[in-house]
């Protein structure tokens, strides 16, 4: 296993999958495309993903993305890495695999794969959501263990995980806050459950009394007149969270967030209290 150190990484299949092949061809290699950053990993994973400081190369498994700090939820080139059925033992071409393209039956699913690789979404936090719908509609068609009680354990296993996971795929991508926080996972930062993440004072004042009105709101109309400031103040939020991470500023981003999440609950308990007019 070859210290990131002592190398640089070169943007291509090849030499992400083969390290010997590094050490016998240096003259091919300082050709190469390189990427000069320090990286925080320090040997080259089968599977995790890893990025570098400043122009990062990501790995998912099955593919290599180089990209630049700048604009770094934006994908470039790949590589891809030959995989076999597990029944027929031909190549898989395609990634992800759901289905083996010579003897059709289902493929467990590939480790690494981001939900946006699954979703065939380009990495953004703006998606065509009708667009993801279909996808998601047309791979349950396929995938769904209903259509597979008949054939083997293994393959009535790999249809349910694979469309379990495609399941979860959607849900996350479909709206914007899960997508975001997704995102944000993506790229190693978390917005911890049961705090206030760094919500500052004010902000956290004006939710306080915005909570205080809704508990005294008498009508519909004023429940509902909360409900479209709030659902104001997060389509603001989701475009400057759009500007943020189009940006690489995943700090600014996350603060971002974390107010669309304090809205988002509001939103939530506007319903709930239009409920209970009814």
């Amino acid at each position: 296993m070859l210290s990131l150190n002592s190398l640089r990484i070169v943007c291509s299949s090849r030499a992400v999958l083969h390290p010997k092949w590094l050490m016998t061809n240096r003259l091919s290699v300082s050709k190469a495309v390189t990427c000069s950053a320090h990286c925080t990993s320090t040997s080259f994973p089968n599977k995790d993903t890893w990025h570098c400081n400043m122009n990062a190369l990501v790995r998912e498994r099955g593919r290599t993305y180089y990209t630049n700090q700048a604009n770094s939820l934006r994908n470039y080139c790949t590589g891809q890495v030959k995989q076999n059925c597990w029944n027929c033992k031909q190549p898989l071409d395609k990634t992800p695999a759901f289905f083996c393209m010579s003897c059709k039956v289902v493929q467990p699913p590939e480790e690494g794969l981001s939900f946006f690789k699954i979703m065939d979404c380009d990495y953004k936090f703006t998606v065509d959501t009708q667009k993801l719908q279909k996808t998601y509609l047309q791979l349950q068609r396929s995938l769904h263990p209903d259509n597979f009680s008949q054939n083997s354990v293994k393959e009535q296993e790999y249809s349910e995980s694979q469309s379990a996971l495609v399941n979860k795929a959607y849900n996350t991508l479909l709206k914007p806050l899960s997508r975001g926080l997704y995102m944000l996972e993506l790229e190693g930062m978390r917005i911890e459950e049961g705090t206030d993440s760094g919500a500052n004072s004010e902000f956290l004042m004006e939710l306080m009394e915005i909570n205080e009105a809704l508990d005294e709101a008498q009508t519909p109309e004023e429940a509902n007149k909360i409900g479209q400031d709030t659902k104001g103040k997060l389509a603001d939020l989701i475009e400057q969270t759009d500007a943020a991470l189009r940006k690489g500023e995943l700090q600014t981003a996350k603060a971002l967030l974390v107010q669309m999440k304090y809205h988002a609950n509001i939103e939530e308990k506007v319903k709930e209290k239009l409920a209970e007019f009814m």
